[in-house]
């Protein structure tokens, strides 16, 4: 197994195991969040080859700076007519609080694909908590290859928010 291989699995695993007091969140409304998993679906389109791919995300954001940042390892696996292609980024986000239940994020990191392409992803990031535990995301994000093609998506990425406890 080639170590750019494993890369994916090395950050979400690196983020779980960081121990809880560098990551915890310090205010008061927001102890019941020691970190965030997002689970969801995710639909890209390429900008010049027109491919669309579909498949299912993961991700796991944690709060090292409150109300200034969060970092966010994830990884889909898309499926298109071509194959699969593995993708993974580090996304790094500014928060801000809308409301009490609702948090807009703008962020931007370095993303890797399992067709050995190394690029960057920005994202926008719309977080809507129906219950303290338990919400729902929007995250549209364009994404730049710095391979020879210069590949460039837009996606799209929904799901359910799952806070999980502080240590």
């Amino acid at each position: 197994m080639k170590l750019c291989n494993s890369v994916p699995a090395l950050l979400v695993a690196g983020l779980i195991a960081t121990p809880g007091q560098v990551f915890a969140q310090q205010s008061s409304d927001d102890d019941r969040r020691g970190a965030v998993l997002e689970i969801g679906a995710a639909g890209e389109w390429g900008l010049q080859d027109g491919k669309t791919s579909i498949g299912p995300s993961l991700a796991i954001e944690v709060t090292p700076i409150e109300h200034w940042l969060e970092i966010e390892a994830g990884i889909t696996p898309l499926f298109s007519k071509g194959g699969t292609e593995w993708e993974a980024d580090l996304v790094f986000k500014k928060p801000f609080q809308l409301s009490k239940n609702v948090e807009f994020m703008v962020g931007l990191g370095p993303q890797w694909s399992s067709t050995n392409s190394f690029g960057t992803v920005a994202v926008l990031e719309f977080m809507f908590w129906t219950t303290p535990q338990f919400g729902w995301f929007i995250e549209p994000s364009y994404s730049y290859a710095f391979s020879r093609g210069h590949d460039q998506n837009l996606a799209v990425n929904v799901g359910l928010l799952i806070a999980l406890p502080s240590r």
